[in-house]
């Protein structure tokens, strides 16, 4: 989390034991990517916790591997594994194939920011949140892209939980940019942390959801 270390590493804890049990809850190989996004936004929490410690303990070469383990995770993971995750659930064809072209960007735009990662240093600052150092992101265009395969492709899903995952992130991004905009990734990947936990509810306790579609002509 973006509060501080034991936060981050609460929630961490939390969200790999609920997406371990996440998974066991999958009955078909093609829901585990969607299903591991809990477990994968738990591992990056328990990241931002070493982080913290890193400044606690004036670890500077662990600050570094960690600010770039968790730029990994923010800024090249989620807008390439999203759409892919979402895009092997979906039946309808018409919508199966607008995900694969929200896929091709989120694989556009994590490769151009894994570039940029890789060529220009990435930095982390702690105060009241952990801020990253990453001015690439915030030109527009890049914001954009970003946002439409992490968020907006969801919102051609036939199924009811991931078209709400993509509402309610998109939301929270806007929560996010609009009152913690210098520690935008810190918070907004808290936030989409805590929202990953319905992905659990999904899969434990709504197995009829999947059957649940929009008419494939709509």
């Amino acid at each position: 989390m973006c509060f501080s270390a034991t936060a981050s590493f609460v929630a961490g804890t939390v969200l790999v034991v609920l997406g371990v049990a996440t998974l066991r809850a999958t009955r078909r190989r093609a829901e585990i990517p969607f299903a591991a996004i809990p477990l994968l936004f738990g591992l990056q929490q328990l990241v931002e916790g070493t982080l913290w410690l890193s400044f606690s303990f004036d670890a500077p070469q662990l600050n570094v591997a960690m600010t770039y383990l968790f730029s990994m995770f923010s800024h090249v993971l989620w807008p390439m594994f999203v759409p892919f995750s979402i895009g092997l659930l979906e039946a309808v064809p018409w919508r199966r194939k607008a995900i694969w072209g929200f896929q091709g960007i989120g694989l556009l735009v994590g490769l151009y920011l894994l570039y940029m990662i890789i060529e220009f240093p990435v930095a982390s600052v702690a105060a009241a949140n952990i801020v990253y150092v990453s001015p690439h992101f915030y030109k527009i265009p890049v914001m954009l892209l970003y946002l439409a395969a992490t968020c907006i492709g969801c919102f051609f899903s036939s199924i009811v939980t991931i078209r709400f995952f993509g509402v309610f992130a998109l939301f929270l991004f806007g929560i996010a940019y609009g009152f913690f905009a210098v520690a935008l990734f810190s918070v907004w990947c808290f936030f989409a942390a805590v929202l990953s936990s319905i992905i659990y509810i999904h899969f434990r306790f709504s197995r009829t959801w999947p059957a649940r579609r929009l008419n494939g002509a709509i």
